[in-house]
């Protein structure tokens, strides 16, 4: 026998071998048993819940870095209105003063020792009314629907909070710990309302056992192979960084220009950075939800999260050709939204910029990350610089009874969610809290459609009048446990 004959037995016993691995890994891949259910009826106010989250969002608390932009007294009008709306949570409860834009309540419990903090924030985004089809302040309810800001971005899960712990108190129930009710009135423009609150704790050494503030939600074809819906808990975020791209030059008359312009080699920078993507990592909140949810998908993609020590390379070209949302859990992503140049139109500009947001995964920080933005852009006369920006949040605890408690509470209000920790993409207030414990949980209690998920920060804001309710359902199920 040939030589090669051996060579190709041996390769082929070899790939037999490796196939077989794969097979047997795959097999072995099933489902982790399911998050532990509260079976107990919770009774919800339906018609109390749906008015006081109304009456909410016809406050106008619209938050501009521009503080001169701002209403003050629509903020006001806020805080005066939950003592009418919740008079046993503001009689019962401790009112908390900070620094910052906040309201902070405590309600007391039988011990100190494990305290808990409920966040939501009560500021919202501008609106171009014009383009909206309902007025964005009224709280209009038709066909099941509230119109409004806000609605979904995230007075609708400070209204749960709230109705839940009224709710319990006004029956007599008494927490097993104290619990915070914390509300920035600054998260839209990066304030320092929950910072001065993560203040408050420092100085008071205060050490929360377990926090909750916006984040995932129940959602449904967000991750491969999986048709169940998914309720995800954030257990950290992306870092941001805005950075500017500068070229400055003696401009001219654009009738005779260089052979490449500022524009055409910020262009060019664009198209640099854009091909040559960041390093693809696979990071402790991406590799537990590959852990749950890709034991639940289709064989295919089963075959590929059981293994990833074979086919990462391949996962890797599928999110960089693909992008969106699996591609932001991998890796740290480059957005380019804004270019300025010249203010005529047959003028060389003696300054033109580009600006982008980057979302910054764990293993890269703001400063890696510019110096990587000057490699890849590759032009000299070309000025990177840092706008603003923050690093990677602390990555939470899953192994916890804090956790649990958290994924009971899903699980017990969408009974046929799976539940799962995953990667947040964008930034939230509780980022502050890593600085005092690894117990940060983000997760929006509301099942969203994609459509609505595209209306949070958009036109036509709005939430189903069943997600209202089951948002105070979730935070009574998770209260009545802390």
């Amino acid at each position: 026998m040939a030589w090669w004959h051996f060579v190709l037995i041996g390769v082929g016993a070899v790939l037999l071998l490796l196939i077989a691995v794969v097979l047997i890994r795959t097999a072995l891949f099933k489902p982790k048993a399911e998050i532990a259910k509260d079976d107990s009826e919770c009774v919800v106010d339906e018609e109390r819940t749906i008015k006081t989250l109304g009456e909410m969002v016809k406050c106008r608390t619209v938050s501009y870095v521009d503080k001169s932009k701002e209403d003050a007294q629509e903020f006001e009008r806020f805080d005066f209105l939950l003592p009418t709306l919740f008079p046993y949570v503001t009689s019962t409860c401790e009112r908390v003063d900070v620094k910052g834009r906040a309201i902070v309540f405590r309600w007391k419990g039988k011990s100190s020792s494990s305290p808990s903090v409920l966040m939501a924030h009560y500021d919202v985004v501008p609106v171009e009314e014009e383009k909206w089809s309902k007025p964005a302040f009224d709280a209009i309810i038709e066909d099941g629907v509230m119109w409004g800001r806000g609605t979904l971005d995230t007075k609708v899960t400070l209204n749960g909070i709230m109705n839940a712990v009224e709710s319990l108190i006004k029956s007599g129930f008494v927490p097993q710990n104290d619990v915070y009710l914390a509300f920035g009135g600054d998260e839209e423009v990066n304030g320092t309302g929950a910072s001065s609150v993560v203040d408050y704790f420092e100085e008071n050494e205060i050490t929360p056992a377990l926090v909750v503030d916006e984040g995932g939600g129940v959602v449904t074809n967000v991750f491969p192979g999986v048709k169940q819906p998914c309720g995800l808990i954030g257990i950290a975020e992306k870092g941001m960084l805005n950075v500017d791209l500068t070229i400055d030059t003696a401009g001219g008359h654009a009738s005779a220009p260089p052979p490449h312009t500022s524009i055409g080699r910020l262009s060019k920078a664009c198209l640099n950075i854009e091909n040559k993507p960041f390093t693809f990592r696979i990071t402790k909140p991406a590799s537990e939800m590959f852990d749950t949810l890709g034991r639940r998908s289709s064989f295919l993609f089963r075959m590929i999260f059981a293994n990833l020590w074979l086919f990462k390379g391949a996962l890797n070209l599928l999110c960089k050709k693909s992008g969106g949302e699996i591609n932001a859990l991998m890796r740290t992503t480059v957005a380019f939204t804004q270019m300025s140049g010249s203010k005529g139109i047959n003028v060389l500009p003696p300054v033109a910029s580009m600006r982008a947001n980057l979302r910054l995964i764990e293993g890269d920080t703001m400063d890696s990350a510019l110096e990587e933005i000057r490699k890849k852009a590759n032009d000299e006369g070309i000025k990177v610089s840092k706008i603003s920006g923050m690093n990677p949040s602390r990555i939470s605890s899953v192994d916890c009874e804090a956790y649990k408690k958290v994924a009971s509470a899903v699980a017990s209000t969408w009974r046929d969610a799976i539940v799962s920790p995953y990667l947040m993409v964008q930034c939230s207030d509780c980022r502050h809290y890593g600085r005092i414990t690894d117990k940060v949980y983000r997760f929006s209690a509301m099942d969203l459609t994609k459509e609505e998920r595209g209306t949070i920060h958009g036109n036509d804001e709005k939430i189903r009048i069943e997600s209202i309710v089951r948002a105070t359902e979730f935070f009574t199920r998770l209260a009545s446990k802390l």
